[in-house]
């Protein structure tokens, strides 16, 4: 890729060619629970040296503030009568989508990641669920054009699970004011941007040992996304807490491996580590819970062919009904300037 082509200054700390081939291929696939959680790595990492993950990582730890949703987010969806279910059901569109569209997981973090951080620059009482799924919709569209090598047409990214269907300039119109949000900001450091920062160091594993522990460890990153709970927390001390998780799952003394990891952490960071992994602990033994985390929500199961007509049956939502000036009536801090606000509100929280 030709990063003069690009309209930001993104750092890149994975090598493009080393996923072209792996969604060169990419065709719509059917969703299915095992699936949309396999490993889509073959265990090798694209940092040869232990000293050059080490540096991505330190990168990665100080930039990843910025990427995070503005402060009070979490607070904003705990006071919301309906905002908070429109996210869930949002993240799990996402999750299938993800799965049904054969895109790969970064996409679906990075989505996620643009839908939090445009909503929480947008707190107002005013959310109706289509303009969650017309945000969700611009976010995927965004996300797979930025992360991988073939994106799916606008069609084909609302085909399934959608309530409402918009035009292509209506989509095309949100993902401009979107992006206009973002600052252009797209390369994001997610939780899943640590994951293979993290398993470098289990290069020694056996490849069917290490592939387990990759699966794992993005199917709690998946659940986490979910949780609102760990909105609130850093995402390298989310991603560390699932490698924890998933580490005492499938190898004993698992301890020393953590502790090799958070080296590079404060004590603050440390604490957090330790209750993240507590709720990560609880959705593993929850078996409602891994079913929601792999896209299929129990609740939602269809139980006739009648049901599975009426819920193709959606709402049109044209050009001409959508004003997205809505979202220019809130006065927006420039994207980036919350790292510091974050760090005051890290601050703040250590205090109460």
């Amino acid at each position: 890729m030709n990063t003069e082509s690009l309209l930001c200054d993104e750092l890149w700390l994975s090598d493009p060619a080393s996923t072209a081939d792996c969604y060169s291929d990419r065709k719509p696939k059917q969703c299915n629970i095992l699936e949309s959680c396999e490993c889509e790595c073959d265990g090798t990492s694209f940092y040869k040296t232990k000293e050059e993950c080490e540096e991505a990582t330190i990168i990665c730890l100080d930039k990843e503030l910025s990427y995070m949703p503005e402060p009070g987010y979490v607070e904003y969806l705990d006071k919301s009568n309906n905002l908070r279910h429109f996210r869930f059901r949002a993240i799990q569109w996402l999750i299938k989508s993800r799965s049904r569209l054969n895109l790969s997981f970064g996409t679906f973090f990075n989505a996620a990641n643009y839908l939090d951080r445009f909503v929480s620059m947008h707190q107002f009482h005013e959310w109706k669920y289509w303009m969650v799924e017309l945000v969700s919709v611009a976010c995927l569209s965004i996300a797979s054009k930025f992360n991988d090598t073939s994106s799916p047409s606008l069609h084909e990214i609302q085909m399934e699970e959608l309530d409402y269907s918009f035009q292509s300039s209506t989509i095309r119109r949100m993902e401009l004011t979107l992006l206009q949000s973002l600052g252009w900001r797209l390369g994001c450091i997610t939780t899943y941007s640590y994951v293979d920062l993290l398993l470098t160091n289990f290069d020694s594993l056996q490849s069917h040992l290490h592939n387990e522990l990759t699966t794992l460890v993005t199917k709690l990153l998946l659940g986490a996304v979910l949780d609102v709970r760990l909105l609130k927390y850093q995402p390298s001390v989310v991603a560390v807490s699932a490698l924890w998780c998933s580490l005492d799952e499938l190898i004993a003394s698992s301890c020393a491996h953590v502790a090799f990891i958070t080296r590079l952490f404060n004590q603050e960071q440390k604490d957090d580590v330790v209750k993240c992994n507590m709720i990560m602990k609880s959705r593993l033994v929850d078996p409602l819970s891994n079913l929601i985390v792999c896209g299929q929500p129990y609740s939602n199961w269809p139980s006739s062919p009648v049901t599975v007509l009426l819920r193709e049956e959606r709402i049109d939502i044209y050009d001409c009904q959508v004003d997205l000036s809505i979202f220019n009536q809130m006065q927006m801090q420039m994207p980036g300037s919350n790292i510091i606000n974050n760090l005051e509100s890290f601050k703040k929280r250590r205090k109460e």
